[in-house]
């Protein structure tokens, strides 16, 4: 049960510190980032477009601890609107947000996230793409559901993100199955206690199903967010069972884990959606990628022992 533990060390200055400094690190990081600014990720969105690939581009960074850091990173997502519409990819690239960066734990935070997200929901409306809000740790859901209500009053097209480890989030997902909204459905990332939240794998697929059932029959537009090939065929079924032809869901999986399979699934003739990561601040993220999957771990183990 490793996942906790490196979800707790995801909080920590101290293992921040210890695991930026170590020698593998780099070559870990690597693989799950796809780089530190707009210009050395734009050569991967021209990749992922040359391969039928769609993406959603996520910067980096979760730890705002001031307003200024939080217009900064309202300032780095309008840098990638206006590198998105430069280069014509708004069609094959949307944009992931995590409200933490807009600065939704700040006093008066909610009306600081909507007020520093709402101008980049614009800019890429305005592109032909648009925004998807991510989801946090349970105690940032209300906050983040009121601010995508309120800003698709204005942009219809904003999605956002629920967790199926959440006991929540069955009733979440009855509510948001409408005509209009996207949905992306993932297992879940954080650290959450058990009163609030499955803690089994077995509990948290099973209610992924259900869940994902409750999209596939409602009016909305899916987004499969797994890379379990169990999932991803009982995806498929639903889909089909429901009556969706290709176009009406998608799939969507994380850059650097089964590319093969992100390939395979737009030759068959499904969107697939590559959420792809850039920036600087990459501890957050780095270690859930390293808590949610075992073989990440070991992969990152073994690249320390072999530069240490």
């Amino acid at each position: 049960m490793l996942g906790p533990v490196i979800l707790a060390a995801s909080r920590s200055d101290k293992m921040r510190r210890f695991i930026s400094a170590a020698p593998g690190t780099k070559q870990v990081v690597d693989r799950f980032i796809a780089g530190e600014s707009v210009d050395q990720v734009v050569p991967v969105i021209q990749d992922a477009a040359s391969k039928g690939l769609e993406v959603t581009l996520d910067v980096v960074g979760e730890d705002i601890t001031t307003p200024e850091q939080a217009a900064a990173a309202r300032d780095a997502y309008l840098e990638l609107v206006g590198r998105l519409k430069e280069l014509g990819l708004g069609a094959r690239a949307e944009m992931s947000v995590k409200l933490s960066m807009f600065g939704q734990a700040l006093e008066n935070g909610h009306e600081l996230a909507l007020a520093n997200v709402r101008p980049v929901v614009e800019a890429a409306a305005a592109i032909g793409t648009t925004v998807t809000l991510d989801a946090e740790d349970h105690t940032t859901l209300d906050s983040m559901f009121a601010i995508h209500e309120e800003l698709r009053k204005d942009f219809p097209q904003t999605g956002c993100v629920i967790q199926s480890y959440l006991f929540r989030t069955e009733a979440d997902a009855r509510r948001l199955a409408a005509a209009g909204s996207r949905v992306r459905l993932v297992k879940g990332a954080y650290k959450e206690p058990a009163s609030v939240a499955y803690q089994s794998k077995p509990e948290i697929d099973k209610a992924y199903v259900r869940i994902l059932k409750t999209l596939m029959l409602g009016e909305g537009y899916p987004m499969i967010g797994s890379h379990d090939p169990r999932l991803i065929a009982i995806g498929q079924e639903l889909a089909r069972q429901a009556g969706r032809k290709l176009d009406e869901y998608e799939f969507q999986m994380l850059y650097g884990i089964r590319s093969e399979e992100h390939v395979r699934l737009a030759a068959e003739g499904h969107r697939m959606r590559v959420y792809t990561a850039y920036g600087t601040d990459w501890y957050g993220y780095f270690m859930r990628r390293l808590a949610e999957k075992p073989a990440n771990l070991l992969f990152f183990a073994r690249s320390v022992v072999t530069k240490g």
